[in-house]
């Protein structure tokens, strides 16, 4: 597991995604504000097994783009649980447009004290949000309590995946406002401590890397004249550099992304 942390609060998440920070990673990822969109949270519903029966939990849903998508594409219930107001409000605001309110709810509340019974949910969600959460261990045990017997805890995150200097894990946490990223084998020792048994882990960094550089070439080309317009020079200099840094680490494979499947037994032998 990753012992690198970086001195950061929920509330300083929420200052980012209050603010244009948010409103930046929806332009440069779409309103689902995850690596590969709508793609890669089909890719994730099929690998849980989300169908109409399902009720899904969505850890860290944000603007409610992918809840929404699992609601009208796999007919499932969906809760989106978010700590960041604005996100929220939002989300409640787009799903009423949508016309989902009656398949989709939000709450407003905190990954690592979640306002859930145990044994609610026939699968718990995340996408690449969770490298925002301090406790991983907490969130996970979280996750899993929340889990009806034999449900699925599906999720894909942001992951270190080699070793980096002190500088170099300091300049990219910094950027992202990240307290810590954990590794997939990290992910999931956590999920089996949780009494979880993970079925499938899989490296997704050389996708990760793809889309890194994506996001660079769309800041500096198609969304330039509207950062600086927008937010001036100094916010749009600062981003094509924070990317820059992102985009260098994930090629020396320094970082990446990878899902994790794991399912939670049919009883305890407890």
């Amino acid at each position: 597991m990753s012992g690198n942390r970086l001195d950061v609060t929920i509330e300083n998440v929420n200052e980012v995604y209050d603010g244009p920070g948010g409103i930046l990673w929806e332009m440069l990822m779409g309103e689902e504000i995850h690596v590969g969109g709508e793609q890669e949270t089909n890719i994730l519903a099929q690998k849980a097994g989300v169908n109409a029966e399902s009720h899904l939990l969505d850890v860290c849903s944000a603007l409610g783009g992918p809840a929404r998508h699992l609601a009208q594409t796999w007919g499932c219930r969906v809760t989106g649980l978010d700590a960041t107001q604005r996100m929220h409000t939002e989300a409640i605001s787009r799903t009423k447009q949508a016309g989902l309110d009656d398949k989709v709810e939000y709450k407003l509340g905190n990954a690592l004290d979640m306002p859930f019974r145990a044994n609610s949910f026939d699968v718990v969600w995340g996408q690449d949000a969770w490298c925002y959460i301090t406790d991983k261990k907490r969130l996970i045990e979280e996750c899993a309590r929340v889990l009806k017997p034999g449900g699925i805890l599906a999720f894909t995150d942001w992951l270190e995946t080699g070793s980096m200097s002190n500088d170099e894990w300091q300049a990219l946490y910094t950027f992202m406002v990240f307290p810590s990223m954990e590794t997939l084998d990290g992910y999931a020792t956590l999920a089996e401590t949780a009494g979880l048994t993970v079925i499938e882990k899989e490296d997704l960094s050389p996708d990760f890397a793809r889309h890194i550089q994506l996001y660079l070439y769309n800041v500096q080309n198609e969304f330039r004249q509207g950062i600086l317009d927008n937010y001036g020079h100094e916010m749009y200099d600062e981003v094509v550099r924070g990317i820059t840094l992102w985009r260098d680490a994930s090629a020396a494979g320094k970082v990446g992304r990878g899902r994790i499947i794991a399912r939670k037994a049919l009883r305890s032998w407890t």
